[in-house]
């Protein structure tokens, strides 16, 4: 078990993480959510004793990670996988830390099947993908038989295989009664995946909780409806019916309609009433997306703005307009594309694949103006 009391850390002026208390129970998988900057990884690392707290305290098993007796063997953490040396094989990587713990070398060869990295155990880590190096980072985690358990984004980089492949693994890793920590910023998976939400903002806790209560909590269900044939005259009928009776009617572009306030057999019983055929009429739920960006919309720090060139035209080359006599592609600027020594292009007065003729006169001195010749002496 993971157990924070006031947990509190500061870099000079700025707290990353103010008065956090939470646990982490064991025989569960559980989210550690939360927007870019809101304090996971600093608090990932104060957990494993990479960090010191400013104030608080924050126990593993009861006791901080510093004093653990041989903690490798106890607790494993993926927080970094680009934390190896790429001279290194796979197997000699994790054939190093094995040795630095006192674990058997043959637990090396264990987890490298686990992970499904023995084909390329004797290569070198900097040839291995963004997936490989996942994998190798997860089984560095798991190579003492920890029962508590720390990732930080671990299906980063993984193709969908290897994403299944992780579920599943923390999955069967919490069925076994050891304590699974997992940060991700995939609400898909983590709906998947996790039982319990520790969702932090800012440094500062914002949810501790199951699932599907965060869900409940954080988010409002609605029924969808569409009348037989789109008709819009009964649409309007229905929507009036529907508001009478409490419902908040909100129209959606493909023409259905999206209900709150109204239990499904209520729906349904205004429809008959109003002897309007309905097409479909569904529940729709909440994502744990929908109910993450509901939660935390004020607790983002990094906000994208509208690009101000968006839906302007291309500028134009070396700055000038195209009907500029500086521009290249204007009929009277020589040398650029509609000058008088362009190479012809189809559908610019040549047929394709024309081979390059000079224009007349080409190579040769120009005329001398009139007004410049010299005059003849009188005779």
């Amino acid at each position: 078990m993971i157990e924070a009391i006031g947990l509190t850390k500061s870099y000079g002026s700025k707290t990353a993480v103010y008065n956090l208390h939470f646990r982490v129970q064991p025989g569960k998988v559980t989210g550690f959510l939360g927007p870019n900057g809101a304090g996971k990884s600093t608090t990932m690392r104060m957990i494993l004793g990479l960090d010191q707290p400013s104030a608080g305290s924050v126990t593993v098993n009861g006791h901080p990670y510093r004093s653990l007796p041989n903690a490798p063997r106890l607790v494993g953490a993926l927080l970094d996988a680009g934390a190896r040396h790429g001279g290194r094989s796979a197997r000699a990587h994790l054939m190093c830390l094995a040795q630095l713990s006192g674990i058997p070398a043959r637990r090396v060869d264990e987890v490298l099947g686990v992970v499904g990295l023995q084909e390329v155990a004797r290569k070198r880590s900097k040839s291995f993908s963004l997936g490989m190096g996942q994998r190798l980072g997860i089984a560095a985690a798991l190579l003492g038989d920890p029962q508590v358990l720390l990732f930080d984004e671990p299906v980063n980089g993984l193709d969908p295989e290897g994403i299944l492949w992780v579920r599943n693994l923390m999955k069967r890793l919490a069925s076994e009664g050891r304590t699974v920590f997992v940060s991700s910023h995939l609400m898909s998976e983590m709906a998947l995946t996790a039982d319990h939400l520790i969702v932090i903002g800012r440094g500062q806790l914002m949810a501790d909780m199951p699932v599907q209560d965060f869900i409940a909590q954080n988010s409002t269900g609605f029924a969808r409806v569409r009348v037989a044939g789109d008709d819009a005259e009964r649409r309007e009928k229905l929507a009036s019916a529907l508001a009478a009776a409490g419902g908040q009617v909100q129209p959606e572009p493909d023409g259905a309609l999206k209900i709150t306030g109204l239990e499904l057999p209520r729906i349904s019983d205004l429809a008959h009433e109003a002897d309007i055929r309905l097409w479909e009429l569904s529940p729709h739920h909440a994502s744990l997306e929908e109910a993450y960006m509901r939660m935390t919309q004020g607790a983002v720090d990094f906000r994208s703005v509208q690009d101000p060139r968006t839906g302007l035209a291309a500028a134009p080359p070396h700055g000038l307009p195209p009907g500029h006599p500086g521009h290249p592609g204007h009929p009277g600027h020589p040398g650029g594309w509609g000058g008088p020594y362009a190479q012809p292009q189809p559908g610019m007065g040549a047929p394709p694949g024309a081979p390059y003729a000079p224009p007349p006169g080409y190579g040769q001195a120009p005329p001398v103006p009139p007004q410049s010749q010299p005059q003849q002496p009188a005779q």
